[in-house]
């Protein structure tokens, strides 16, 4: 307990928090902080999270996915390829520029130029102003999910970004991973502003007066703490020294569940949790025995059993359960007697080495999932050279896809299973950003050709097959190593009434938030 308490007190004392929060007034001790202020360089859950704070989407999603007006406040579809959103007027970004039309087109065409986001905008040919509060997206074919899309689009100040920086820079530039403009700087017309960042110490928002949406939330000030170790972020809920952590890992969660003046909020989780298995670096991975023998290796029923502690869904395909493609029949297939005869048949009966890379403090027991799955494939061979490292290393190393397996988990972008298969699994295409995270360098034409028809086809029964037929492809072909989806929990003092706004998709309306 000695050790536990150090831990916070180095965590907190350098995040220069005090140990008490006033009403309105919180701390939140998350696993990570968000790598960027740019909401287009890297779409991820940190990112995503800190869009919702800062800037504001056109529609969000509510708890039950239906779809709520933000900054549209009225939409309609005009025609099979055209989608009308009428601005909500008046509402004003943190430098003070009033909110128009140009700065939602600015926004969508930057958006389309964004590495990790253009595969979500690939659909639409482009986004035209009608006036100064009326825009119009146009997609290339009929489109099934025009509004799932638009939650992505976080209206930016298009007068704060544009122009060069004082080094000749563009003011406006994506840079993965870089020192940009707009990685440090932030004008957008969230509930807050940034007046404070530490990468890695803490980020600290306060309430924006100027805000079009005053009617909920009183949080007038929210610092964000990173705190890696899921024990030491427990002790700080505990102590009282914050108010609220995210997430709360399995082992945590009867500590919490049974401590008084704190509630465990759960919900039901659509992130899937896999590894990749990289064909361009392992000639062995190319063969689909060998990724079957992996697949049949790796007991993902017991990692969900003993290291997730139930919490969560074993998975043997991309798509949850209420998705459009999820197949019953796709099934775990935890068999280590079948991974050995595969493993015989394809010639590699001796076994191999591989490499394999996964995050420590990004997804619930990613090091632990690492470890066992390491430990698995050694009983069929497979010799493990595993690197585990925090989030902000992780990712850059993700990109250049440096190592034969590496952990990835996904939220489907649009509450649909071919998101998916757009970003994972489709062949990497660096123009249109299609198979964007797809460092197995799986690659079949059928597949690619089955989503493009799926995001053209309006029909939901015929979407659907097309959607299962995809998803039995990447089965037969071992793909990915599906292990489970993530359920998700959050810890916060009995004060402070998180149920209402957290979500499936794992980012917090904090500007909603009421503290009593």
């Amino acid at each position: 307990m000695k050790t536990m308490k150090s831990k916070l007190a180095v965590a907190l004392m350098a995040a220069g928090l005090s140990f008490s929060a006033a009403a309105a007034d919180i701390t939140v001790a998350y696993d990570a902080d968000p790598v960027s202020l740019d909401p287009h360089e890297q779409l991820s859950g940190g990112t995503l999270q800190m869009s919702h704070m800062v800037f504001d989407p056109l529609v969000r999603y509510t708890q039950k996915l239906d779809f709520e007006a933000r900054l549209a406040e009225k939409w309609e579809r005009v025609n099979d390829t055209t989608f009308r959103f009428q601005l909500r007027k008046g509402v004003k970004f943190h430098s003070g520029n009033e909110l128009t039309a140009d700065d939602v087109v600015w926004t969508f065409e930057r958006l389309q130029n964004s590495p990790d986001f253009k595969a979500i905008f690939e659909p639409y040919e482009k986004m035209v102003k009608v006036d100064d509060y009326t825009v119009e997206l146009v997609s290339k074919g009929a489109y099934p999910l025009v509004l799932q899309t638009a939650t992505y689009i976080f209206p930016m100040d298009s007068k704060f970004y544009s122009g060069q920086t004082e080094d000749g820079k563009d003011k406006g530039e994506v840079v993965k991973h870089g020192n940009s403009f707009a990685s440090t700087n932030v004008s957008g017309t969230g509930p807050f502003i940034v007046t404070q960042r530490e990468q890695g110490v803490k980020v600290t928002f306060e309430r924006f007066d100027g805000y079009w949406d005053n009617d909920t939330g009183n949080v007038d000030k929210l610092t964000l703490v990173p705190i890696k170790e899921d024990a030491t972020r427990v002790a700080a809920l505990l102590s009282g020294d914050v108010d609220m952590i995210a997430p709360v890992a399995p082992n945590d969660h009867q500590r919490v569940k049974s401590a008084k003046g704190v509630d465990l909020v759960t919900l039901p989780g659509t992130r899937i949790i896999t590894f990749q298995m990289n064909q361009s670096s392992n000639e062995a991975l190319k063969d689909v025995r060998v990724r079957q023998a992996i697949v049949h290796a790796i007991n993902n029923e017991g990692i969900v059993k003993k290291i997730m502690k139930g919490f969560a869904t074993t998975a043997g395909q991309q798509g949850p359960e209420g998705y459009a493609g999820y197949d019953a029949e796709l099934v775990p297939r935890y068999d280590l007697k079948k991974a050995k005869q595969l493993m015989k048949e394809a010639g590699y009966e001796k076994g191999f080495t591989l490499t394999m890379m996964a995050p420590n403090n990004r997804y619930v027991n990613d090091a632990k999932i690492a470890q066992a799955s390491a430990a698995m494939l050694s009983k069929i061979g497979i010799k493990v050279d595993l690197k585990t490292m925090p989030k902000a290393q992780y990712w850059p190393e993700f990109d250049k896809c440096a190592a034969d397996m590496l952990m990835i988990g996904w939220h489907s972008d649009t509450e649909d299973s071919a998101n998916f298969s757009e970003f994972l699994t489709m062949t990497r295409n660096e123009e249109t950003g299609k198979g964007q995270y797809n460092c197995g360098y799986y690659s079949n034409p059928e597949v690619d050709k089955l989503v493009e028809e799926s995001n053209v086809e309006t029909d939901p029964a015929k979407r659907a097959a097309m959607l299962q037929n995809i998803e039995a492809t990447l089965y037969n072909d071992a793909a990915f190593v599906p292990l489970h989806w993530q359920n998700l929990a959050w810890g916060a003092k009995s004060n402070v009434d998180i149920a209402p706004i957290v979500n499936a998709m794992n980012y917090p309306y904090f500007g909603d938030l009421m503290v009593k």
